[in-house]
């Protein structure tokens, strides 16, 4: 294309434009002070998810502070097209001119084609990730479950109760000394913390034969 640098831009999980990308550093400052003005083709692009076009900064425009800084460094024209999938704008692409002309249908056409193949990736990359995190979390549980249901056993042998009495002895320790279950229970089973901190021993039977004391 005739383009003599680009710029990307990404919204975020709030819809606050950041500067994701740029071909040159110029590029990558004039596409900060654009959002720093809150003006400019890019936020008008991102909040339409149409292309947007000036092919002339010179003349009056609609982003007088953002025109007047793109000529000073050397781009009079400009043109703004969405990253988007479907009905989704993720961002928009930023393609700047040196000289003062329009770009040409085909170079926008093209231009589209490659912010559709951007959003496509930038959307299977966040896919990626999301499950990537999901996964993490599903293993993090699945080890703390594993840690809890060992301290509960071996609570369990050494007091002499059940499962659930040993769980409701582990979570009131952890609870009266302000500490995770998960925690505790690690602690428990890596000998940190004595077994019988956490709950009392099994009681003994008394002696075979021995009677117990009449009632007074």
């Amino acid at each position: 294309m005739d383009v003599a640098a680009a710029g990307i831009l990404l919204a975020d999980e709030t819809g606050r434009l950041r500067v994701i990308g740029a071909s040159t550093e110029q590029v990558q400052l004039l596409e900060l002070f654009q959002l720093q003005s809150d003006e400019g083709p890019c936020l008008d692009c991102y909040r339409t998810g149409l292309v947007v076009a000036s092919e002339r900064l010179d003349a009056e425009s609609p982003w007088p502070v953002f025109a007047a800084e793109s000529l000073r460094v050397g781009f009079p024209s400009v043109c703004a097209v969405p990253l988007r999938l479907h009905d989704v704008v993720l961002g928009c692409l930023n393609l700047f001119m040196r000289d003062p002309v329009p770009l040409g249908a085909l170079d926008v056409a093209l231009a589209r084609a490659l912010a559709d193949v951007a959003s496509i990736a930038i959307v299977q990359d966040q896919a990626t990730r999301e499950a990537a995190v999901r996964e993490g979390q599903l293993q993090h549980a699945l080890s703390s479950r594993i840690v809890i249901e060992q301290a509960k056993g071996m609570l369990a042998e050494f007091a002499g109760v059940d499962m659930d009495h040993a769980f409701a002895r582990l979570r009131s320790f952890a609870r009266n000394r302000n500490r995770r279950l998960t925690e505790v229970a690690a602690e428990l089973v890596a000998g940190s913390i004595a077994v019988a901190q956490v709950s009392p021993g099994r009681v003994p039977p008394p002696p075979a034969g021995k009677a117990s004391p009449p009632p007074a």
